[in-house]
């Protein structure tokens, strides 16, 4: 058995993402599992050393997942040669500088989004990479979610006929922390400190849209700060600064229009925290984060205007569910395996710094386009 084993620094893996997605569901979890295979006789093993600033979240990670290795000093780490990739996890505004000493260190670059502040440095740091020759990838988790696999499928089949429009809806009601606890840090509600569902989200969309759907051309885009106090983790009352709302529309390549509603302010009834409608010529879908459900032209209803008497369509009949075809793993696994691919055999990975570059560029875009209360075009990076 040939086996790769490949160092990996984990910055920031004390965050709640960090800890849930990237550690205990992706990189332990491929340690347990033996490793990536990449044929019957050959495997990557990644090696990972958890870094923090909070040494006992540090200790009690190492206990959970059964790793050794440990530090809060970056730079001791980066200056290992056993570890060839750094990864990122840390609040946005502390990326950039911990990612620029990785490139000087020469090591490979892995990072959650927001990858930077601002579409110059995130730039800058994909510039910064490809100079120096060292292989480089921005997570964008949501392309592997079962529900948007199935999506996915359905256009590669021409479900659809010619697509029209995208709606999507994402959100969930974000306690004010008085009464009941938050579910969400403080610091997504203070724009001091790199909050803002824009910066958050648009991320996101700009992805999803990228590649299912079409290149986005345009934005326009309102923000909101619906909830303007909070109290924070430690019962401290604090004026909320960032936007918790955006309502965004998007023009696509090949004349699609989206629309995305993004929120901590809203409470839920639809199939789950996030749905993407799809309506084509041919066909509709509505994917969720695990299921899709389908309606052809033929099994769409005719319905007449008449509020004078009660709805006698079930508009919920027509709709199928896409049956579990494939096999579904975690999708920031999912992710972690093709990047250590492309880390020890070249394999190809196009979602690089540059793509992440898109996602700020497009939540700058979002911001502006509020500001001015206008279409903002995004042209290409």
């Amino acid at each position: 058995m040939k086996q790769h084993i490949v160092g990996i620094i984990m910055n920031g893996v004390t965050g709640r993402m960090g800890t849930n997605q990237h550690l205990y569901r992706s990189i332990a979890e491929i340690i347990r599992q033996g490793g990536v295979q990449l044929s019957p006789g050959e495997t990557i093993l990644p090696d990972p050393i958890l870094v923090g600033r909070d040494e006992n979240k540090l200790r009690k990670l190492c206990a959970a997942t059964g790793l050794t290795r440990m530090t809060t000093d970056v730079d001791s780490a980066l200056s290992d040669p056993r570890y060839s990739i750094y990864f990122d996890a840390q609040t946005t505004g502390r990326r950039a500088e911990a990612v620029r000493k990785a490139i000087a260190a020469g090591k490979h670059i892995y990072c959650e989004k927001p990858i930077a502040v601002s579409t110059e440095i995130a730039m800058e740091l994909y510039h910064s990479c490809q100079s120096a020759g060292l292989k480089n990838g921005v997570v964008q988790d949501k392309l592997w979610l079962p529900g948007l696999i199935k999506l996915k499928r359905l256009i590669q089949q021409g479900f659809f006929g010619q697509i029209l429009s995208v709606r999507g809806e994402f959100g969930y009601w974000v306690f004010e922390g008085d009464t009941i606890a938050a579910q969400r840090p403080s610091w997504n509600y203070r724009k001091e400190d790199d909050g803002g569902i824009i910066s958050d989200m648009l991320c996101h969309w700009r992805y999803v849209l990228d590649n299912l759907f079409g290149k986005v051309q345009a934005v326009s885009c309102i923000g909101a700060t619906h909830i303007p106090q909070r109290v924070d983790e430690n019962g401290k009352s604090y004026r909320c600064t960032a936007d918790d709302a955006a309502y965004a529309t998007f023009e696509l390549e090949g004349g699609i229009i989206a629309h995305f509603n993004s929120s901590w302010t809203v409470r839920v009834r639809r199939d789950d925290l996030l749905t993407i409608q799809v309506d084509g010529t041919k066909g509709s879908a509505v994917a969720g984060l695990r299921e899709c459900y389908p309606q052809a032209y033929g099994n769409t209803p005719k319905p007449v205007w008449n509020p004078d008497i009660p709805q006698t369509i079930n508009f919920y009949d027509g709709w199928s569910k896409v049956p579990e075809q494939e096999s579904y793993d975690n999708a920031f696994k999912a992710q972690w395996e093709l990047f250590l691919k492309h880390v020890v055999r070249d394999d190809p990975f196009p979602w690089t710094l540059r793509e992440g570059a898109k996602g700020v560029q497009l939540s700058e875009k979002g911001i502006e386009s509020w500001q001015k209360r206008c279409w903002v075009d995004v042209p290409e990076l």
